[in-house]
Protein backbone atom coordinates (compact mmCIF):
# COMPACT_ATOMS: atom_id res chain seq x y z
CA UNK A 1 0.00 0.00 0.00
CA UNK A 2 1.57 3.25 -1.18
CA UNK A 3 1.37 6.31 1.07
CA UNK A 4 0.63 9.92 0.13
CA UNK A 5 1.77 12.60 2.55
CA UNK A 6 -0.08 15.93 2.38
CA UNK A 7 1.40 19.03 4.01
CA UNK A 8 -1.08 21.96 4.15
CA UNK A 9 0.59 25.35 4.52
CA UNK A 10 -1.43 28.44 3.70
CA UNK A 11 -0.03 31.95 3.53
CA UNK A 12 -2.42 33.70 5.88
CA UNK A 13 -1.85 33.40 9.62
CA UNK A 14 -3.11 35.73 12.33
CA UNK A 15 -1.79 34.10 15.50
CA UNK A 16 1.76 33.74 14.14
CA UNK A 17 2.37 35.95 11.07
CA UNK A 18 4.06 34.15 8.14
CA UNK A 19 4.54 31.13 10.38
CA UNK A 20 5.28 28.57 7.67
CA UNK A 21 8.17 30.69 6.36
CA UNK A 22 9.30 31.93 9.76
CA UNK A 23 12.57 30.49 11.17
CA UNK A 24 12.03 28.34 14.25
CA UNK A 25 15.20 27.43 16.14
CA UNK A 26 17.25 27.99 13.02
CA UNK A 27 15.11 26.67 10.17
CA UNK A 28 11.71 27.39 8.60
CA UNK A 29 8.74 25.85 10.39
CA UNK A 30 7.79 23.98 7.20
CA UNK A 31 11.15 22.19 7.20
CA UNK A 32 10.40 20.29 10.43
CA UNK A 33 7.46 18.50 8.84
CA UNK A 34 9.39 17.78 5.65
CA UNK A 35 12.34 16.36 7.59
CA UNK A 36 10.22 14.07 9.76
CA UNK A 37 8.17 12.85 6.78
CA UNK A 38 11.27 12.00 4.75
CA UNK A 39 13.04 10.36 7.70
CA UNK A 40 10.00 8.19 8.48
CA UNK A 41 10.71 6.05 5.43
CA UNK A 42 7.01 5.29 4.90
CA UNK A 43 5.91 8.21 2.69
CA UNK A 44 6.04 7.41 -1.04
CA UNK A 45 4.76 10.74 -2.34
CA UNK A 46 5.00 14.03 -0.42
CA UNK A 47 2.87 16.94 -1.63
CA UNK A 48 2.51 20.54 -0.46
CA UNK A 49 -0.89 22.26 -0.63
CA UNK A 50 -0.53 26.04 -0.42
CA UNK A 51 -2.08 29.22 -1.73
CA UNK A 52 1.23 31.09 -1.40
CA UNK A 53 3.94 31.32 -4.06
CA UNK A 54 6.69 32.05 -1.47
CA UNK A 55 5.67 28.94 0.50
CA UNK A 56 5.49 26.94 -2.73
CA UNK A 57 9.02 28.05 -3.62
CA UNK A 58 10.28 27.07 -0.17
CA UNK A 59 8.53 23.72 -0.50
CA UNK A 60 10.24 23.01 -3.80
CA UNK A 61 13.63 23.88 -2.30
CA UNK A 62 12.90 21.41 0.51
CA UNK A 63 12.11 18.69 -2.02
CA UNK A 64 8.30 18.77 -1.95
CA UNK A 65 6.03 18.29 -4.93
CA UNK A 66 3.88 21.35 -5.56
CA UNK A 67 1.54 20.26 -8.36
CA UNK A 68 -0.92 23.15 -7.94
CA UNK A 69 -1.58 26.39 -6.08
CA UNK A 70 -4.55 26.08 -3.74
CA UNK A 71 -7.45 28.43 -4.59
CA UNK A 72 -8.07 31.32 -2.14
CA UNK A 73 -11.50 29.91 -1.29
CA UNK A 74 -9.74 26.97 0.39
CA UNK A 75 -7.23 29.09 2.30
CA UNK A 76 -9.34 31.04 4.78
CA UNK A 77 -9.45 30.84 8.58
CA UNK A 78 -12.76 28.98 8.28
CA UNK A 79 -11.67 26.39 5.69
CA UNK A 80 -12.04 22.85 7.14
CA UNK A 81 -8.91 20.73 6.83
CA UNK A 82 -11.01 17.94 5.32
CA UNK A 83 -11.84 20.18 2.36
CA UNK A 84 -8.12 20.86 1.80
CA UNK A 85 -7.27 17.15 1.84
CA UNK A 86 -10.14 16.26 -0.50
CA UNK A 87 -9.10 19.02 -2.89
CA UNK A 88 -5.52 17.74 -2.93
CA UNK A 89 -6.54 14.15 -3.67
CA UNK A 90 -8.98 15.26 -6.38
CA UNK A 91 -6.34 17.43 -8.05
CA UNK A 92 -3.75 14.66 -7.99
CA UNK A 93 -6.22 12.11 -9.37
CA UNK A 94 -6.53 14.15 -12.56
CA UNK A 95 -3.05 13.14 -13.69
CA UNK A 96 -1.89 10.19 -11.60
CA UNK A 97 -2.94 7.29 -9.42
CA UNK A 98 -3.38 8.40 -5.84
CA UNK A 99 -1.84 6.09 -3.18
CA UNK A 100 -4.10 3.90 -1.03
CA UNK A 101 -3.14 5.64 2.21
CA UNK A 102 -3.36 9.39 2.83
CA UNK A 103 -1.41 10.98 5.68
CA UNK A 104 -2.09 14.55 6.81
CA UNK A 105 0.94 16.30 8.32
CA UNK A 106 0.27 19.83 9.58
CA UNK A 107 3.34 22.09 9.96
CA UNK A 108 2.02 23.41 13.27
CA UNK A 109 3.31 20.27 15.04
CA UNK A 110 7.10 20.78 14.98
CA UNK A 111 7.78 18.17 17.70
CA UNK A 112 6.55 15.40 15.39
CA UNK A 113 9.10 12.61 15.00
CA UNK A 114 9.48 10.14 12.11
CA UNK A 115 8.45 7.40 14.55
CA UNK A 116 5.05 9.04 15.05
CA UNK A 117 4.43 8.79 11.31
CA UNK A 118 5.76 5.24 11.08
CA UNK A 119 3.54 4.05 13.92
CA UNK A 120 0.40 5.59 12.42
CA UNK A 121 1.03 4.17 8.95
CA UNK A 122 1.94 0.71 10.26
CA UNK A 123 -1.21 0.59 12.39
CA UNK A 124 -3.29 1.45 9.33
CA UNK A 125 -1.50 -1.08 7.14
CA UNK A 126 -2.27 -3.80 9.67
CA UNK A 127 -5.79 -3.72 8.23
CA UNK A 128 -7.96 -3.46 11.33
CA UNK A 129 -9.07 0.17 11.00
CA UNK A 130 -10.13 2.94 8.63
CA UNK A 131 -7.83 5.55 10.13
CA UNK A 132 -5.30 6.39 12.84
CA UNK A 133 -5.34 9.75 14.63
CA UNK A 134 -2.83 11.05 17.18
CA UNK A 135 -4.35 12.07 20.50
CA UNK A 136 -3.27 13.17 23.97
CA UNK A 137 -5.00 12.32 27.24
CA UNK A 138 -7.19 15.07 28.69
CA UNK A 139 -6.30 15.80 32.35
CA UNK A 140 -9.02 14.63 34.74
CA UNK A 141 -9.69 18.17 35.94
CA UNK A 142 -10.77 19.04 32.38
CA UNK A 143 -12.83 15.88 31.80
CA UNK A 144 -16.05 16.45 29.80
CA UNK A 145 -18.09 15.16 32.76
CA UNK A 146 -16.79 18.09 34.84
CA UNK A 147 -17.35 20.78 32.22
CA UNK A 148 -19.71 23.67 32.95
CA UNK A 149 -21.27 26.42 30.87
CA UNK A 150 -23.17 29.60 31.69
CA UNK A 151 -26.89 29.80 30.95
CA UNK A 152 -28.74 33.00 31.83
CA UNK A 153 -25.91 33.88 34.17
CA UNK A 154 -25.89 30.56 36.06
CA UNK A 155 -23.44 27.66 35.85
CA UNK A 156 -24.84 24.46 34.36
CA UNK A 157 -23.20 21.06 33.97
CA UNK A 158 -22.45 20.19 30.36
CA UNK A 159 -22.74 16.43 30.78
CA UNK A 160 -25.78 14.44 31.86
CA UNK A 161 -23.35 12.17 33.72
CA UNK A 162 -22.52 14.88 36.25
CA UNK A 163 -24.49 13.22 39.06
CA UNK A 164 -22.87 9.82 38.42
CA UNK A 165 -19.28 11.01 38.77
CA UNK A 166 -18.20 11.61 42.36
CA UNK A 167 -14.55 10.49 42.36
CA UNK A 168 -11.63 10.75 39.97
CA UNK A 169 -11.50 6.94 39.72
CA UNK A 170 -14.98 6.96 38.18
CA UNK A 171 -13.96 9.20 35.31
CA UNK A 172 -13.46 7.45 32.00
CA UNK A 173 -10.18 8.48 30.34
CA UNK A 174 -10.79 10.89 27.49
CA UNK A 175 -8.54 12.11 24.69
CA UNK A 176 -8.16 15.16 22.47
CA UNK A 177 -6.88 15.37 18.91
CA UNK A 178 -3.56 17.22 18.91
CA UNK A 179 -2.62 17.44 15.23
CA UNK A 180 0.61 15.43 14.91
CA UNK A 181 -0.65 12.89 12.38
CA UNK A 182 -3.84 11.76 10.66
CA UNK A 183 -3.60 8.62 8.51
CA UNK A 184 -6.58 7.20 6.64
CA UNK A 185 -7.48 4.95 3.76
CA UNK A 186 -8.07 6.85 0.54
CA UNK A 187 -11.22 4.80 -0.04
CA UNK A 188 -12.62 5.95 3.32
CA UNK A 189 -11.60 9.57 2.74
CA UNK A 190 -13.26 9.76 -0.67
CA UNK A 191 -16.16 7.39 -0.01
CA UNK A 192 -17.25 8.80 3.34
CA UNK A 193 -15.85 12.37 3.13
CA UNK A 194 -14.10 11.67 6.41
CA UNK A 195 -10.60 11.50 7.87
CA UNK A 196 -11.89 9.02 10.46
CA UNK A 197 -14.30 6.51 8.96
CA UNK A 198 -16.07 4.08 11.28
CA UNK A 199 -13.01 2.44 12.83
CA UNK A 200 -10.47 5.01 14.03
CA UNK A 201 -7.50 3.83 16.10
CA UNK A 202 -5.71 6.19 18.49
CA UNK A 203 -2.01 6.94 18.39
CA UNK A 204 -1.65 8.03 22.01
CA UNK A 205 1.12 10.57 22.61
CA UNK A 206 2.43 11.95 25.88
CA UNK A 207 2.12 15.70 26.57
CA UNK A 208 5.91 15.96 26.22
CA UNK A 209 5.74 14.70 22.63
CA UNK A 210 3.29 17.22 21.34
CA UNK A 211 2.89 20.96 20.90
CA UNK A 212 0.51 22.69 18.52
CA UNK A 213 1.46 26.21 17.46
CA UNK A 214 -1.49 28.59 17.83
CA UNK A 215 0.17 31.80 19.03
CA UNK A 216 3.53 33.37 19.83
CA UNK A 217 3.57 31.85 23.33
CA UNK A 218 3.45 28.39 21.73
CA UNK A 219 6.16 29.48 19.28
CA UNK A 220 8.50 30.59 22.06
CA UNK A 221 7.89 27.34 23.96
CA UNK A 222 8.64 25.29 20.83
CA UNK A 223 11.81 27.27 20.17
CA UNK A 224 13.03 26.61 23.71
CA UNK A 225 12.32 22.87 23.42
CA UNK A 226 13.95 22.55 19.99
CA UNK A 227 17.02 24.50 21.03
CA UNK A 228 17.40 22.37 24.14
CA UNK A 229 17.07 19.11 22.22
CA UNK A 230 18.71 19.98 18.91
CA UNK A 231 19.06 16.89 16.74
CA UNK A 232 17.16 14.58 19.09
CA UNK A 233 13.71 14.80 17.53
CA UNK A 234 14.60 13.36 14.11
CA UNK A 235 14.90 9.64 14.73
Amino acid sequence: MDVLGIIPARGGSKGIPHKNLRPLAGKPLLAYTVDSAKASGVIDKLVLSTDSEPIANLGRRLGLEVPFIRPPSLATDETPMLAVVLHTVNELSRNTRVPEIVVLLQPTSPLRSPEHIRKAVNLLKAGKCDSVVSVVEIPHMFAPQKALYVQQGYLKFWSNERNLVTRRQQLETTYAREGTVYACLRSVLMGKDSLYGDKCLPLILSPEETLNLDDMNDWQKAEAILNAHAGELIR
